[in-house]
């Protein structure tokens, strides 16, 4: 009998995929997903339709996801709330703090063999492209004072905490930047569209580390029997300035790439006046401070750890844009 995986997140964008690259290496699968999920009137295919165990629950609210993990081996947590607008959300420490907390105690009541934490990169400090962080580095996203950043590093040693006091087994993984087909509510592969219909005006002065979603996905099933317990692994693959990046997703997608440079000092400003405008009107601006100074700086990793002990493919960036911009051509987002 195949071991039984519970993913939680299932119905999200790296979820879907974890669940098809679970399926290819044919292991049992039970998907957790929210009643009413948002994917409900997507395009994608209904998880039930697939050959998996589908059951309800909301992590945020344990006694609804009680008993999920029962008979699984493992656990793979990659269920998050991820938004940078409003800075400030309760709703995101309900999902990522205390969520992970009751997928921990749902491990320690199912004894499973091993969970793998679904993480971020934005929990450890970034470098340049030439000194690029890693998983050595302390948390600097604080000076940012985003709920997003702060509520997934609190996540992150909760697990932490729970290898060291139960010894819980488990692999902490940290994905990038992804970009890849499926992503259809969308997420980050929003990018692409805003860059095609014209609506990225600037470069902004920082960049990023982007990665296929399809090798995060392969990576973090790797590490069901792969990498060590209480070591996190970064998952990504190239460090672009937003200048080098914008122009490559333009290449692939056959449109004209943002032309000016965005000083950090403009920047700065344009996120202060969208603070404001939220004060006034009590509604998130387009963009607020705390998104503006992200964007201003170089979220740059290194990612050899997670090849060499997790396998971590690196399909190249231009393939997973064109992938991704296929699979919106296909479903009628352009």
């Amino acid at each position: 009998m195949p071991p039984t995986i519970l993913v939680t997140g299932a119905n999200g964008f790296l979820g879907r995929h974890l669940v098809a690259e679970l399926l290819r290496r044919n292991y049992t699968v039970r998907a957790l997903v929210r009643p009413q999920n948002h994917l409900a009137a997507s395009p994608l295919p209904p998880l039930q339709s697939l050959p998996i165990e589908c059951v309800t629950g909301d992590i945020s609210q344990p006694d609804s996801v009680a008993g999920a993990a029962d008979g699984c081996t493992a656990i793979i947590h990659a269920a998050a709330l991820a938004r940078v607008n409003p800075a400030r959300d309760p709703a995101l420490w309900a999902a990522n703090d205390a969520g992970t907390a009751t997928v921990l105690e749902l491990a320690r009541q199912a004894q499973i063999e091993r969970l793998v934490y679904v993480g971020t990169a934005n929990v450890f400090g970034f470098g340049t492209q030439a000194q690029p962080g890693d998983e050595t580095q302390p948390f600097a996203g604080a000076r940012y004072g985003l709920d997003y950043m702060d509520s997934k590093r609190a996540a992150t040693n909760r697990v932490l905490r729970a290898v060291a006091d139960w010894q819980l087994p488990a692999v902490l993984v940290h994905p990038t930047f992804m970009l890849g087909p499926g992503d259809a509510k969308p997420t980050s592969n929003a990018l692409l569209l805003e860059l095609y219909r014209g609506r990225l005006l600037g470069c902004p002065a920082g960049g990023k580390n982007y990665v296929h979603v399809r090798d995060v996905a392969a990576a973090t099933v790797n590490a069901l029997d792969q990498g060590r317990v209480g070591e996190s692994y970064i998952l990504g693959n190239q460090n672009l300035s937003y200048r080098e990046a914008f122009q490559l997703m333009a290449h692939v997608i056959a449109c004209p790439p943002p032309r000016w440079p965005v000083p950090a000092a403009v920047a700065r400003l344009v996120g202060v006046a969208g603070d404001w405008q939220a004060r006034l009107t009590g509604r998130p601006a387009q963009v607020n401070s705390a998104m503006t100074a992200v964007a201003n700086d170089g979220h740059y990793f290194s990612v050899q750890k997670a090849i060499a002990e997790l396998g971590l493919p690196q399909t190249p960036v231009a393939q997973a844009v064109a992938e991704a911009f296929a699979w919106f051509k296909e479903h009628h987002y352009v």
